[in-house]
């Protein structure tokens, strides 16, 4: 079942249009990889989602249209981003980070605070420094409090900007296990934007090729992986 559908989907900064008209959708439980060069529109993709730039188009959230909805509506209806670079709030504690995840809910403190003990739980490192600044954190660390954040809203569709961005291939190998058994244990569906191809590719069950604001290929991970013209010039292996 589709979750998540943009069609003809238009947007950018000011006159500059970076977005040329892209068709995507997630279904329900998918990974969806979108790949990319630096400046191929894969970030402005992810805030065209989120509400947070303008955007055209006809795009559809659970069989709603969500085109004229704001970043705040958008997070109440499923819809949560994990930015590049991770943007946690580096004054405020690794608790504090989580419970302003959880702005939009109105579901009462108890509730909150039981998602919070089941994020500090999956990640058991956040829970060793509850009381710590975000921003003394490493670099793994707060993409893992920006993640556990963008849970407490619980959503049905997260959204993933590099999230291997400056970490060490370990801890990017960590993450990626992290956001697979959200996936498979929680259900949740992922749109994830990746420069690293060959790790994002094995966790895909679809991928989407962005080249200049338009999408030049799409498929799954195995049709994607398969042809030999796509991986050369665009997957880098």
């Amino acid at each position: 079942m589709t979750l998540f559908s943009a069609r003809g989907l238009t947007a950018g900064y000011g006159p500059l249009k970076v977005l040329e008209g892209i068709d995507l959708e997630v279904n329900e439980g998918e990974i969806v990889v979108m790949l990319g060069a630096n400046g191929a529109g894969k970030t402005t993709t992810m805030r065209a989602i989120s509400g947070v730039i303008a955007r055209h188009g006809e795009i559809t959230f659970d069989g709603h249209n969500i085109q004229k909805v704001g970043p705040d509506a958008i997070v109440r209806a499923g819809i949560a981003q994990v930015p590049q670079g991770r943007g946690t709030f580096p004054e405020l504690s690794v608790e504090d980070n989580l419970r302003a995840g959880a702005y939009v809910r109105r579901d009462g403190s108890g509730a909150v605070q039981a998602d919070i003990d089941k994020w500090f739980e999956l990640f058991p490192r956040l829970a060793e420094r509850r009381s710590q600044r975000a921003g003394s954190l490493s670099g793994g660390e707060q993409q893992m409090l920006a993640i556990a954040r963008a849970l407490m809203s619980r959503p049905r569709l997260l959204l993933c900007d590099e999230p291997s961005m400056g970490l060490a291939p370990m801890i990017t190998q960590e993450l990626f296990q992290m956001i697979e058994r959200l996936n498979r244990d929680e259900g949740l569906s992922v749109l994830l934007v990746e420069q690293n191809a060959n790790l994002a590719m094995h966790m895909a069950s679809r991928v989407y090729l962005l080249e200049t604001g338009r999408i030049v290929a799409s498929g799954t991970a195995a049709e994607i992986g398969a042809d030999d013209t796509i991986r050369k010039a665009y997957l880098g292996f």
